[in-house]
């Protein structure tokens, strides 16, 4: 199955400011005007059409502070029709101050339905996690993305940036992380691990933790990330090859979780949280998904995403 693509923003029903209240009769459709909403799509189409690679947009204000999800949010409000069912997450939390927050918003500008069920949503908007879930190709997950050039860790100066995507010069970034095996006998980075979209490439996944990465090889779902401060939107089509970057002799590896579980659900193979009492400082664990932590402990058949960490190191 095909997912749907900007098509999917369809032009809301003539009477759709009857269902608002009288604030939000103000404003457009999902509060960005038609223009913005062009705009957005166009790019994201380019983004698309090259995996990852980083395409600038003209960033709109947003009533929203940058840096805290102004890129995401626009592309869920660009992309956003009357039909799509939202989920906001926050770190795998449903109930996290961004995420509501996020969902108020887009709900008053919308009048869309939302959902903390990962298999109803139709477009899932995260920050910092992908659902344990798999998803579906009708499908779309909306990254905020605080820093989307990879290549930051090695060079500051973004025209050189530029010119290395280019020339698919990544010398250095391999440079970089031989020179933390060598000194620390690890690769020390964690969230925002560096990947290769399509053999081509080089991406900042967002700072989704190591776990969530093997998700994004040849996943179903379309991937679109936006930072709204740096200006730059990028994507993962369907059935697109996402490597992490690893030696031949030093193979890429996940969070190991070995002998761990959900204290909440008894869940393995999901990534935990560690949650530690301040009044006793005992250390226990809980699925970062709430929403898949939710389904397990009502007994709901779902399947464990994939094995135990120590399985995938």
């Amino acid at each position: 199955m095909t997912p749907r693509m900007p098509s999917r923003a369809s032009a809301p029903p003539a009477d759709w400011r009857d269902s608002l209240p009288p604030a939000e009769g103000r404003y457009s459709y999902a509060f960005l005007d038609e223009g913005a909403k062009r705009e957005i799509r166009r790019r994201m189409l380019k983004a698309v059409a090259i995996p990852g690679c980083q395409v600038p947009f003209g960033s709109r204000e947003m009533p929203i502070a940058r840096g805290w999800g102004t890129g995401g949010l626009q592309l869920t409000l660009a992309l956003i029709g009357p039909e799509d069912v939202l989920k906001v997450i926050d770190q795998g939390a449903d109930d996290s101050v961004n995420a509501v927050n996020i969902k108020k918003f887009v709900t008053r500008v919308t009048g869309v339905a939302v959902t903390t069920d990962t298999a109803a949503a139709t477009l899932i908007q995260t920050r910092h996690r992908i659902p344990e879930e798999p998803l579906r190709p009708n499908q779309l997950l909306i990254f905020q993305v605080p820093i989307p050039e990879p290549l930051r860790l090695v060079e500051p100066s973004e025209r050189e940036t530029r010119r290395m995507h280019a020339e698919a010069d990544y010398s250095r970034m391999w440079l970089y992380l031989y020179e933390d095996i060598v000194k620390f006998n690890e690769i020390t980075v964690g969230a925002r691990y560096p990947v290769l979209v399509n053999r081509r490439h080089l991406m900042d996944p967002s700072p989704i933790p190591r776990w969530d990465l093997p998700k994004l090889d040849r996943g179903e779902a379309l991937f679109l990330f936006c930072a709204g401060r740096e200006k730059r939107i990028y994507a993962v089509p369907p059935y697109t090859e996402v490597q992490p970057l690893a030696f031949e002799d030093f193979a890429f590896r996940v969070e190991a979780f070995a002998g761990r579980r959900c204290a909440r659900c008894g869940s393995v193979g999901t990534y935990l949280d560690e949650v530690i009492d301040d009044a006793t400082g005992r250390r226990t664990y809980s699925c970062s998904d709430t929403a898949f932590c939710e389904k397990a402990l009502r007994g709901n058949s779902v399947k464990e995403a994939r094995p135990s960490g120590e399985d995938r190191a």
